[in-house]
């Protein structure tokens, strides 16, 4: 029996909590995928707020709308360029079950249009929640480059306000823009396959990468990419196979992941010894990772890379006493 629109909207605030539970393990699930895989690309999540899942019931005039409102939760990712939409597509399918995809990029009148094409995935959660009627929770996934992101949500902003129809112009324009979209997406594409005939840009630039996704499951503090990059400069001497270490990463972090917290709390950007001595700079970048991995592992190794370097010793002796191990 469909539940009425009351009874439907009186579920969903009960199941909200487990809801965003959820969620929030189908995100770091997905990050754990992507990272795996090697692919660079920012995870999100959010459970559908109580008032737009009222709203929605109110505009669409269902009538089973607990079953009918299948975006209860949402998961976006964004990569950085549309050549890693299909890898990541790729890896979503590897490692949820599937209900549906949704690709207008094989639609026919697609090219006729400006429009950016959806591509969206609905999926089921991990962590075997289900609601009261024992039907497993799923989720709506959308894939986007970063370009369409932005797109995507400047014209939410300006285009769907309820009751109001923008001017005709108003809309035209933004859709122009998808034009330009376009344009960036492919010339992005073209910067990092072009970047990979040098492979020591390269495997820099996979290095940071790697290390960026697993400190995004740390913290979102900001951090300076000018001494990322004269850092993994340095990391990069100490670490033969990008590929294979990315997994090695993933493997180090998820292992000593309590030890990281800590590590961050004690000296990260907002700790006390961080603002009382200006020190510990390196605690606060992703690189981080790759450098407690390194004194972990390899640390006479990366003593030595450190040593030949023109980086400040004292900010790798800082690390180490960070970590607790000697050099």
């Amino acid at each position: 029996m469909p539940l009425t629109a009351d009874e439907a909207f009186q579920r969903y605030q009960q199941e909200l909590p487990r809801i965003e539970e959820a969620a929030e393990a189908t995100k770091n699930h997905l990050i754990h995928c992507t990272t795996r895989k090697g692919i660079n690309c920012e995870v999100t999540a959010r459970a559908k707020e109580v008032s737009s899942f009222k709203t929605k019931i109110y505009r669409k005039r269902y009538t089973d709308p607990w079953k009918q409102i299948t975006d209860k939760a949402g998961l976006r990712v964004v990569v950085p360029h549309r050549g890693l939409l299909d890898p990541v597509l790729e890896a979503i399918k590897g490692c949820l079950d599937i209900v549906r995809v949704e690709d207008a990029r094989k639609d026919p009148g697609y090219v006729d249009h400006l429009r950016y094409p959806r591509l969206h995935v609905q999926a089921i959660m991990v962590g075997g929640l289900a609601d009261p009627d024992g039907v497993p929770y799923e989720c709506e996934i959308q894939l986007r480059t970063e370009a369409v992101d932005l797109w995507s949500r400047m014209s939410h902003r300006l285009l769907y306000k309820p009751g109001v129809e923008p001017p005709a112009d108003v809309s035209r324009s933004l859709y122009r823009l998808i034009a330009l979209v376009e344009l960036f997406d492919l010339e992005v594409e073209r910067g990092v396959e072009a970047l990979a005939q040098h492979p020591d840009l390269a495997h820099g630039n996979r290095l940071l990468s790697i290390a960026e996704q697993r400190y995004r499951t740390f913290t979102d503090h900001p951090y300076s990419r000018d001494l990322s990059r004269d850092t993994i400069d340095v990391l990069s001497q100490t670490i033969d196979d990008d590929t294979a270490y990315g997994e090695q990463l993933l493997e180090f972090t998820e292992v000593f992941r309590e030890r990281i917290e800590r590590a961050y709390a004690d000296y990260g950007p907002t700790s006390a010894h961080f603002l009382k001595h200006g020190r510990y700079l390196l605690a606060s970048q992703p690189e981080s990772l790759i450098i407690f991995e390194r004194l972990h592992r390899a640390r006479f190794r990366l003593k030595s890379a450190w040593q030949r370097s023109e980086l400040p010793e004292t900010m790798l002796s800082d690390m180490a006493q960070i970590w607790g191990t000697g050099l």
